[in-house]
């Protein structure tokens, strides 16, 4: 290919690539998959006789898409043979990035359909109306309607309520590192909503817990025997940041890898604890 062509595709491609990103992060759950996909939507568009396209984002939404359907389907057998709980990769997110889309609406999005999933993204979060989706998913709009319908149906409950006011949820984010690195049980536990739960995905690289901890009980009990590995090795706070739409941090551990932990607070309270120690699910973050 010549290179001024190739010059071409990259001039109107580039101003793109991060919303394509976005939508195909929010698809797969997974940096490295969404870069992936976004290039091979890049190779394509390169091979596409773009004088004929009239709408190039619309073009690319689409090729994406459906390059992310069809990696959802290898993507579900994998998972199935996942270490531990899964979780989505840490995506640190700058404040004007932020949508709707926090970490418990995305683990609510992996029990859909590819297919409901992808009508449920462009058409509640994304904006786009079911003439555009049908045309991206190849149904018809009365189908893709039905599609985001009961998708909207299976992660109502995910979907925060209000948001959290950014300087508040870094307020607690800090308070939670202080307490639960220093030990302060008493702190900690004033933080906590009685039906919290914890989760840490290690995926067979990291030590972590192998099934979630839910409760007040058994919460306070994780963060009991942490503190004492913390006491013992230490914890590094490299940032409070929003992850994945959650107030939250990363940190140095022990062992020299980095760790990402996310909140999900509802009236003042952490109802969800999310710890990211997988290795292979932090590289972007290093």
């Amino acid at each position: 290919m010549e290179r001024g062509t190739q010059m071409d595709a990259a001039a109107s491609f580039d101003p793109l690539r991060p919303r394509l990103i976005r939508v195909a992060y929010r698809m797969l759950g997974s940096v490295a998959d969404a870069e992936d996909v976004v290039q091979e939507a890049f190779i394509r568009w390169m091979g596409t006789d773009r004088g004929d396209v009239r709408e190039p984002e619309a073009f690319l939404r689409r090729t994406v898409t459906r390059l992310c359907l069809d990696q959802l389907k290898s993507a579900r057998v994998q998972r199935e043979t996942y270490v531990g709980p899964w979780l989505p990769e840490p995506m640190v997110e700058e404040e004007e990035e932020v949508d709707d889309v926090a970490l418990p609406l995305m683990l609510a999005l992996e029990r859909l359909s590819p297919l409901e999933r992808a009508a449920f993204l462009l058409h509640d979060v994304f904006g786009l109306g079911f003439e555009e989706v049908a045309a991206t998913v190849g149904r018809d709009p009365a189908a893709c309607r039905q599609l985001a319908a009961r998708a909207r149906t299976h992660v109502r409950d995910a979907r925060p309520r209000y948001r959290l006011e950014k300087a508040r949820g870094m307020e607690i984010a800090s308070a939670f590192f202080a307490a639960s690195r220093s030990g302060d049980m008493t702190a900690l536990g004033a933080m906590l909503a009685a039906d919290v739960s914890f989760h840490s995905d290690g995926g067979g690289k990291r030590p972590a817990a192998i099934r979630p901890a839910i409760g007040f009980g058994q919460v306070m009990q994780v963060h009991k025997a942490l503190a004492v590995l913390f006491g013992k090795y230490g914890s590094t706070l490299l940032r409070t940041c929003i992850i994945n739409g959650l107030p939250g941090f990363v940190t140095r551990e022990a062992d020299g890898e980095v760790q990402t932990t996310a909140l999900d607070i509802e009236d003042g309270k952490v109802t969800a604890i999310y710890i990211m120690r997988n290795p292979d699910k932090l590289r972007h973050l290093h």
